[in-house]
């Protein structure tokens, strides 16, 4: 009997070894669990089902998607409630073979909402120790920006979280880019790689002065990452840069078509052919409902990819890890075997 092509195409990205690069661990806040840490921490939501909250999840842009966002975070009150959101994830991820995550988070998210960085990163951390522990999956965490903010209160953060630089192996920069240049956080990531923390950006699909930002992040910042960063192909100079420094770029096809109207998985075809270290991820996966292998699926449908070309975008994947080189040749022999 023969396998029809298409079946066996998705069953080896569902069975392949995963890395997620981009993911925000705010953004894995699943209907079901926002519900049941209201309940806990008596918050009332003016939903009466999981399904109707899930209804409201109807983005056209950047702002319509980040307000939602911000708004489901308010159930996040204690330690055992970041603890649940990162098993979760973590778990979910692991039930698609994601072998290795980088997370984001959010702290000013909630400490400006009176909650500690304390309690945010203990709640983060033990999840991550446990799902190592009992599941296998390997996570480190990303601290992001807020870019909306001032850079004095980043750099306020960037201080608290000093005391913890043991969990966290690097920063980034998130939320609504409009007028928020990588430059005006030039002094805060400055600091951060003398402390020791590795450095990414996020350079959101389609954005005013997206060009200018890339350029920015990778002249003056200085990222050895871009999250997002799909607008590179729009210049011939970011192209070289990109391919040069042997930059991973983190693009999330499912979330694109939300907020732009199109997964991009075609121009991620596109770094692929040129040799570019593109990479498939999920960024906010309960608001856009789609994790790993559902991105993945996407972008091989959506681009016609080969085995091979999905096999390259794992492979971008875990070279472009902040991990030390053994066990990136761990993961990646480990790939070279799934896909035989």
């Amino acid at each position: 009997m023969h396998t029809h092509p298409a079946a066996s195409m998705d069953a080896f990205i569902a069975g392949m070894p995963k890395c997620e690069l981009h993911v925000h661990l705010e953004g894995t806040l699943e209907p079901e669990l926002k519900f049941a840490l209201a309940a806990r921490n008596g918050i009332a939501l003016p939903f009466a089902t999981a399904g109707e909250l899930r209804a409201t999840y109807d983005f056209h842009d950047l702002p319509s998607f980040l307000a939602i966002y911000y708004d489901g975070m308010r159930v996040l009150r204690k330690e055992p409630d970041f603890y649940d959101l990162t098993w979760a994830y973590l778990a979910k991820a692991h039930s698609q073979n994601v072998r290795y995550s980088e997370m984001f988070f959010d702290p000013q998210a909630h400490t400006a909402r009176g909650v500690s960085f304390d309690t945010v990163i203990r709640g983060i951390r033990r999840a991550q120790m446990d799902a190592e522990n009992r599941l296998g999956i390997r996570s480190q965490l990303i601290m992001c920006f807020l870019r909306d903010w001032s850079a004095e209160f980043a750099m306020a953060t960037l201080l608290e979280s000093l005391p913890y630089k043991e969990w966290i192996i690097g920063v980034g920069l998130d939320s609504d880019e409009k007028n928020n240049p990588p430059l005006k956080f030039r002094e805060v990531f400055q600091r951060a790689r003398e402390e020791g923390y590795l450095l990414t950006m996020h350079c959101d699909v389609d954005q005013d002065d997206t060009t200018a930002h890339i350029r920015q992040c990778i002249e003056d910042i200085g990222v050895s990452r871009l999250d997002h960063g799909v607008n590179t192909l729009d210049d011939p100079t970011l192209i070289a840069m990109v391919a040069e420094r042997k930059l991973g770029l983190t693009i999330c096809p499912v979330s694109n078509a939300y907020v732009t109207g199109d997964s991009k998985a075609r121009q991620i075809k596109r770094f692929l052919d040129l040799g570019i270290r593109a990479t498939v991820n999920s960024d906010d996966p309960a608001y856009f409902g789609g994790y790993m292998t559902e991105n993945l699926l996407c972008t091989q449908r959506e681009a016609d990819l080969t085995r091979d070309e999905v096999t390259q975008l794992m492979r971008n994947a875990f070279e472009s890890t902040w991990l030390p080189r053994a066990a990136k040749d761990r993961f990646l022999a480990e790939l070279e075997t799934a896909a035989g």
